[in-house]
């Protein structure tokens, strides 16, 4: 963790391994082969702005049978106002309609719902953070974290 002091912070796999492992684990997940990778997804979806198309792996995290990426990455931005997106997401291909969630109360109830199911461990892992010892975060560690991390969420749901 970059700040010590923090209860939570970033905590992604190095750089190199990321740009190393990303493109591999796109190819599986576009195949039944990403069936067992339920733990990921991949989002396809068009820049707002520059109109190119994009195909990036991230943690899929379900809650209350909905579908949510949570990030501080910018990409995230390109769903401020709704954006369809192809999720390739347990071995299937779904278009769905992505809604970036910035309301810092809404993102801080989804993130901690989905560590408290999870558990430290494994909050951890698939979410992308650290936590401090290794425990889980209080909703105000949260309330800080998303403050200041600028955390979001996108949830996806069926394209109307």
């Amino acid at each position: 963790m970059s700040d010590q002091s923090a209860a939570i912070d970033v905590a992604h796999p190095p750089e190199l391994l990321i740009k190393t492992l990303n493109p591999i684990l796109g190819r599986i997940l576009r195949t039944p082969l990403g069936r067992p990778l339920g733990e990921f997804m991949l989002v396809r979806f068009t820049g707002r702005k520059s109109g190119r198309s994009f195909a990036v792996p991230v943690s899929a995290h379900e809650l209350d049978g909905d579908l949510y990426a949570v990030l501080e990455a910018q990409w995230k931005f390109n769903f401020r106002d709704g954006a369809d997106a192809v999720i390739h997401h347990s071995g299937r291909r779904r278009e769905l309609r992505g809604r970036l969630i910035a309301d810092r109360a809404a993102v801080v109830d989804i993130v901690n719902r989905l560590a408290v199911g999870y558990g430290p461990k494994k909050a951890q892992r698939t979410m992308g953070m650290g936590f401090r010892d290794g425990q889980l975060p209080t909703v105000a560690d949260w309330e800080d974290a998303v403050a200041r991390l600028n955390i979001a969420a996108i949830k996806f749901t069926p394209r109307p």
